[in-house]
């Protein structure tokens, strides 16, 4: 899995970026998306809402479940999409990261995103 960090020094918030800036960043991510479907390699790609938006879940599985608003807004970092991927190694993995690091933001230089490469876990086998 990449997670896409949003928080790049000296690159302001993409909802303040000039029209032609963030059309352009969108169409490299469609490009991306669409390069990784072409190789058989994107099981799915998903940008996430802000922040404010999110809510914090949690639950003893007998009480209901408490509900907050999510992550504080004072945060300068958040996870702010990602892509599942299958593929046949990290070295791919982290080829397909740095491609989605370099899109472009204001002006068209690239905003050397951190993508962070994560392995989907798998489950452990169990005795029954």
């Amino acid at each position: 899995m990449l997670l896409m960090r949003y928080h790049v020094e000296g690159v302001p918030p993409i909802d303040t970026w000039a029209p032609e800036d963030l059309v352009r960043h969108i169409q490299f991510q469609r490009d991306l998306d669409a390069s990784l479907v072409a190789s058989g390699e994107l099981v799915g790609a998903e940008g996430l809402a802000w922040p404010d938006d999110a809510k914090l879940v949690r639950s003893d599985g007998a009480q209901p479940p408490v509900v907050t608003d999510g992550p504080f807004a004072e945060s300068k970092e958040f996870l702010a999409g990602f892509w599942t991927v299958d593929v046949e190694s990290e070295a791919r993995a982290i080829e397909i990261a740095a491609l989605a690091s370099a899109a472009p933001g204001p002006a068209g230089v690239p905003i050397q995103q951190v993508i962070e490469v994560r392995a989907v876990m798998e489950a452990p086998d169990v005795a029954e």
